[in-house]
């Protein structure tokens, strides 16, 4: 698991490790990133399933209700597969964009 902090964003990138081992190695750290809005990069996965997604819900949702963006970067699963309550992007550049225009947004008071 690697930590590259940008601002006041953390990009999170999968090494080699299991969905579940991954998310449990993020719950231990949330503490430490809690007020960053945080891109987790699986790009480098062969295979991720929608099941495999559903094991960050958890996380994805205690960071959001923080007021804090949370977006996976996968491109093994299509975004019309995703309920709402995760968000996933197919490259990095989608995910920095999408964390700027969710700044934006609460900024603005949306």
């Amino acid at each position: 698991m690697i930590f590259n902090k940008e601002g006041s964003t953390t990009i999170i990138t999968q090494e080699k490790t299991t969905i579940v081992e991954f998310v449990k190695r993020l719950q231990d750290k949330y503490e430490s990133i809690k007020t960053d809005n945080i891109i987790i990069n699986l790009f480098s996965l062969k295979k991720f399933s929608l099941a495999d997604l559903n094991e960050f819900l958890l996380v994805s949702n205690t960071h959001k209700l923080t007021g804090r963006s949370f977006v996976i970067v996968t491109d093994k699963i299509s975004y019309d597969e995703v309920s709402d309550q995760i968000t996933i992007v197919p490259t990095l550049q989608e995910a920095y964009d999408l964390v700027e225009m969710e700044e934006i947004e609460r900024d603005l008071g949306f």
